[in-house]
């Protein structure tokens, strides 16, 4: 029998968070670092799936390393199924190595440790479980399963502010789950026999009446939507980012947003082709509105977090319009590359503003100036990002808007097409205009002359992250093989 390295992704991080838990809770290092190792093995298990599947599956759209199904409920037949293909295997790496890096990053959280470590671990567990689940009972257990940990993240270990934003967060996502929930029963009973298997679901849900089709497709739309978020559904994203610890910023732009679209995904775009083609240019126009008013509302903003935050809504924006260029294999390549830069760019600018809000206590772009010639290498750093950001070529984040943009242009209204590129010029302006802001100009010595250098720890967690977004900006035919046949795949499942 095989390994089964898709449940060891799910019940490692469940096992440390019970070490966890067992550790004395004045033993501050041993929790910390407990948590850290434990988390390695599902990243490294995510390093070598990554790997093993680019060699032995890439050029198959077949789901690989499957388990089960199992029955696991009878009554309700119910399954224990997972498996990953080439839109999962970049999302669970990505969960991986950012659970870990957030990890690192969360050595500076000193009150309650034992409990914000056990549940960061449960995060993590719940959001692997969302990109391997293939029964639709599993993926909504692991979908809801996020929410309790990150509601305590924001609530306890947030700032002035953070009872309300994790309320807000909580009731979003869970309003958005019932109209999911109400989908998944629809689903459930059409089907003869009853069955919750993805993979089955996605042969049989196109014979549906077209009226059955747009009432399933707007309810996990408007689920998914909330989670990505799409304008005007985004406005629980700037407090839950704003007040929320660091690290888990970090876990909410690197990965709990990418699981709105890869739900599109895995479930939306190719179970109801039907709704799709009727809905494709209203998701559009949602798309460009939110690229150029996230942008807009960055410029306005006078919080560095709240910048990066809006600035999701923007990028973001970008996937969207690629989702609704649902005929080109182009676009939906760029919305999966787009995921993946994101989640490595903005994971980084979030834990380099954690890293300059540690040593200032304060995140007020005006309350800075000039700090490159005092702190020059955290400055080399940062700005690095905000031109990733920014989409400078040479950088992972240019590969995926070129990409959405070539796509998108032949597969949609070339005018609407035409307004998303003026995102990209905004997006230069409010990053640039951060930059100027913060490290050049004056240095006020009196005022930050006490601002110490990023250690080797923060580094660490940023290194990587720099290395892969280089790495795909210069050379993304790797990822791009990875994914290449099962978008293709996707792509005529969405044409029937």
């Amino acid at each position: 029998m095989e390994f089964p390295y898709l449940s060891s992704l799910i019940f490692v991080p469940i096992f440390g968070m019970v070490v966890v838990m067992l550790l004395p809770k004045e033993n501050h290092k041993a929790i910390r670092w407990t948590a850290t190792i434990i988390s390695l093995v599902p990243m490294l298990v995510t390093f070598w799936l990554t790997w093993d599947y680019f060699v032995n599956f890439s050029g198959s759209a077949a789901m690989a390393y499957q388990e089960g199904p199992y029955s696991w409920i009878p009554s309700l037949n119910v399954q224990y199924f997972l498996g990953v293909d080439g839109i999962s295997v970049p999302m669970l790496f990505l969960t991986g190595l950012l659970s870990t890096l957030s990890l690192l990053g969360s050595f500076g959280i000193t009150n309650r440790v034992k409990e914000y470590f056990a549940f960061f671990l449960l995060l993590e567990a719940g959001m692997m479980g969302v990109f391997v689940a293939l029964d639709f009972f599993l993926f909504y257990v692991f979908w809801e399963i996020m929410l309790v940990p990150m509601y305590f993240l924001i609530g306890v270990w947030g700032g002035p502010r953070k009872e309300y934003a994790a309320i807000k967060f909580f009731l979003y996502t869970l309003f958005g789950s019932i109209f999911m929930l109400v989908s998944i029963l629809i689903l459930y009973f059409t089907s003869e026999p009853h069955t919750l298997n993805m993979m089955t679901l996605i042969e049989t849900c196109p014979t549906l009446s077209h009226s059955l089709q747009m009432v399933c497709f707007i309810f996990f739309f408007i689920s998914f939507a909330i989670k990505v978020p799409v304008w005007p559904f985004h406005t629980w994203l700037p407090d839950a980012h704003v007040e929320a610890p660091t690290a888990v910023s970090v876990i909410l732009a690197g990965v709990l947003l990418k699981m709105g679209t890869y739900a599109m995904l895995r479930v939306s775009w190719p179970m109801f082709p039907d709704a799709l083609r009727t809905l494709s240019f209203w998701i559009a126009i949602l798309g460009v509105i939110a690229i150029i008013y996230g942008a807009l509302v960055s410029m306005a903003q006078k919080d560095l977090k709240k910048l990066v935050a809006y600035s999701s809504v923007s990028h973001m924006g970008y996937c969207m319009l690629a989702l609704a260029a649902f005929s080109s294999v182009t676009a939906i390549a760029g919305c999966m590359f787009q995921m993946v830069s994101h989640g490595l760019i903005t994971g980084a600018l979030f834990l380099l503003v954690g890293v300059l809000y540690d040593r200032a206590h304060t995140r007020e772009i005006a309350a800075f100036g000039g700090i490159g010639a005092k702190l020059p290498v955290y400055s080399g750093i940062m700005i690095f990002f905000s031109m990733a950001a920014l989409g400078l070529p040479g950088m992972s984040g240019f590969v995926s808007e070129f990409m959405i943009f070539v796509g998108a242009f032949g597969a949609l209204s070339k005018v609407l097409v035409g307004i998303s590129v003026l995102g990209v010029v905004l997006g230069a302006a409010y990053m640039l205009r951060m930059v100027q802001r913060i490290f050049l100009g004056e240095f006020d010595m009196a005022k930050w002359g006490g601002l110490t250098e990023i250690n080797f720890r923060e580094i660490v967690t940023v290194a990587p992250l720099m290395v892969l977004t280089v790495a795909i900006g210069v050379y993304p035919a790797p990822l791009s093989n990875l994914m290449r046949a099962t978008l293709e795949n996707l792509v005529t499942l969405m044409a029937r």
